[in-house]
């Protein structure tokens, strides 16, 4: 079975190099929340061993590149594989090789030769007709903050926002992982709490100040000591003629700080606070907490 569909783009990093043209899509593979893998959506797991999803997972994480066996062995089994570790892997290759036969309504033969195939020293994923959502999102959010600095807030609201759709959940959420998969992963969290922090910083700059309120307290409980985060809050608060709950938000920001890590709330911070404390707008006050 075989689908057309159009992709919202695959490049970042090293992808930058491949071609970022519509093409054919015949899967999807979705690494931001449950591993998924499908024709069509991505709504159904991938049914198989964790150990293969790690495997997978490894693959789809380095599109176009030739993942190195040793890699893949240490992915998995850290610094003690067993003596059979490479035919083990080997095993779970040919049965990726097998699911993506089935996706793709080809026989394995061609998938071997074709799209997941053997190289001097590992294997590389070819990433033509095949749709990575995390490389979506990497673009999505790019194109939104390109178009931000361009003066485009309504395009770059709604670029971001379509990036953040693709999220169901935590990066790799049923996915072994280890050195590898765990550095990308913080990634690509991070990736997300950045977009999240420029999407919430449009809306206000736009004056939409009071829809992102909710959003920001359940932000803030998610992300405790997060000063950005909370400077958001309490900017979105004030503009919205709360100034007595922004100062709460800072209070327990700095409760937080102080009692648990030992530090002060950073000078961006404090300086609006005294902003809130002193004026009657928070229009001009920088959010950053660098």
């Amino acid at each position: 079975m075989r689908v057309t569909m159009r992709s919202a783009g695959r490049t970042y990093d090293d992808a930058l190099g491949q071609a970022d043209g519509r093409e054919s899509t015949w899967a999807l593979c979705g690494l931001l929340g449950p591993l998924r893998i499908g024709v069509d959506d991505l709504d159904q797991s991938a049914s198989v061993a964790p150990k293969i999803r790690t495997v997978l997972a490894m693959l789809c994480t380095h599109p176009d590149q030739v993942v190195p066996t040793s890699a893949l062995i240490r992915e998995l089994w850290l610094e003690q594989p067993p003596a059979s570790a490479l035919r083990t892997l080997q095993t779970y290759i040919l049965s990726i090789r097998k699911l993506l036969s089935q996706l793709a309504g080809r026989e394995p033969l061609e998938i071997a030769e074709d799209v997941l195939v053997t190289r001097a020293g590992g294997y590389r994923l070819q990433s033509s007709g095949l749709r990575l959502d995390w490389l979506d999102f990497m673009q999505l959010a790019d194109h939104g903050r390109a178009k931000l600095q361009a003066g485009d807030g309504h395009a770059g609201i709604l670029l971001m926002e379509e990036a953040l759709d693709l999220w169901r959940g935590s990066a790799f959420a049923d996915v072994p992982t280890g050195p590898v998969l765990e550095s990308r992963r913080l990634l690509l969290e991070e990736s997300r709490l950045d977009t999240v922090e420029a999407l919430v910083d449009a809306r206000i700059e736009a004056g939409l100040h009071q829809k992102v309120i909710a959003e920001l307290a359940s932000l803030t409980s998610e992300h405790p000591f997060h000063e950005g985060l909370h400077a958001q809050y309490m900017r979105a608060l004030a503009l919205n003629g709360r100034r007595a709950r922004a100062l709460e938000v800072f209070g327990r920001l700095r409760t937080r700080l102080v009692n648990e890590i030992g530090i002060e709330p950073g000078y961006p911070l404090q300086q609006l606070q005294l902003t809130i404390l002193n004026s009657h707008t928070t229009k001009y006050v920088p959010l950053s907490t660098d």
